[in-house]
């Protein structure tokens, strides 16, 4: 298997939804807290990626197994056909991330708190029944909820916890300050997902994917989208008045024309190959400005 043919069946080009809100939970941990540990910071990075590159070969493997014969996704479309993979070899590459990640997870859980072995439960149940099961998370209308908040919200309450486990109590005001700073990166990781569901409705429907799109409509999915690629500047705002995050992630503004760009294209024409890497612009520009701009004011 190539380097090129790998990174796309883990996704590679997506990774900034894991990375950055892991970048976020840094900065939030050494902005209240002056505390940094890492050893855990590694190990946990470690696990998160090897988690979310499993994840998407589990997308890409049910997705080839579940395929109908009425048309040519198998063959054409998912990487695992494209390319004629060898599925034993995909399934013992997609089993043998999971196994050290979670491995991993038990360990950080074991030399910190239960709380992150609770965490990692439900980020784990929720990344593998995204794709498996008899109702995969991803052929049903919540699809975006699920992967917004795993990825935006849980992985940066992980990262912030395993630096002060010793020292915070995880209360309400703990979760609260690290949701709505969150927000942002659960909007574009969301919008992302709505993003591919949108450019995919006639294959989806094809494939019996009833996602949210299917249900809503494509006009209205295409407003949702632009709400969600709009509120996160919001928020933002909002935290940097409560004094949740830097004055200087207000600097994540200067970026807003090109979000805007991108969003109004987007919502001109939804196809897969021209307008979808849009929304991936978007995630990234949106999560990377703001991880930036707090790293920034951390300093300031």
């Amino acid at each position: 298997m190539s380097w090129k043919i790998f990174a796309e069946l883990v996704e590679l080009k997506a990774k900034a939804a894991s990375v950055f809100p892991f970048v976020i939970g840094m900065a939030y941990a050494w902005y209240h807290y002056k505390q940094i540990n890492g050893w855990n910071m590694l190990l946990f990075f470690i696990a998160m990626f090897l988690f979310n590159m499993a994840v998407d070969i589990l997308d890409n493997y049910m997705d080839y197994q579940h395929a109908t014969e009425v048309h040519d996704y198998k063959e054409k479309t998912n990487i695992i056909g494209r390319e004629n993979l060898s599925l034993i070899f995909v399934r013992n590459l997609m089993l043998t991330f999971i196994v050290v990640s979670a491995s991993i997870g038990i360990y950080l859980s074991w030399r910190t708190s239960w709380i992150v072995l609770f965490l990692g439960i439900i980020s784990y149940s929720v990344g593998i029944f995204y794709s498996a099961g008899p109702k995969p998370l991803s052929r049903m209308p919540i699809g975006e909820i699920a992967s917004g908040v795993t990825m935006g919200l849980i992985i940066p309450l992980i990262c912030v916890y395993l630096n002060v486990y010793d020292r915070v109590a995880f209360d309400g005001t703990f979760v609260g300050k690290i949701a709505f700073m969150s927000l942002p990166a659960i909007c574009a990781i969301a919008n992302l997902m709505l993003a591919n569901n949108t450019c995919d409705l006639e294959e989806d429907t094809l494939n019996n994917r009833h996602t949210l799109v299917y249900y809503i409509g494509q006009q209205s999915a295409v407003r949702l989208f632009q709400w969600l690629a709009y509120i996160p500047f919001v928020t933002l705002t909002l935290s940097v008045i409560l004094q949740i995050v830097p004055w200087t992630v207000l600097l994540t503004w200067l970026v807003f024309p090109k979000i805007y760009k991108n969003t109004q294209a987007f919502a001109k024409q939804q196809v897969k190959l021209v307008t979808f890497p849009l929304a991936v612009n978007n995630l990234a520009i949106t999560i990377m400005a703001e991880s930036f701009f707090f790293v920034i004011g951390i300093f300031h």
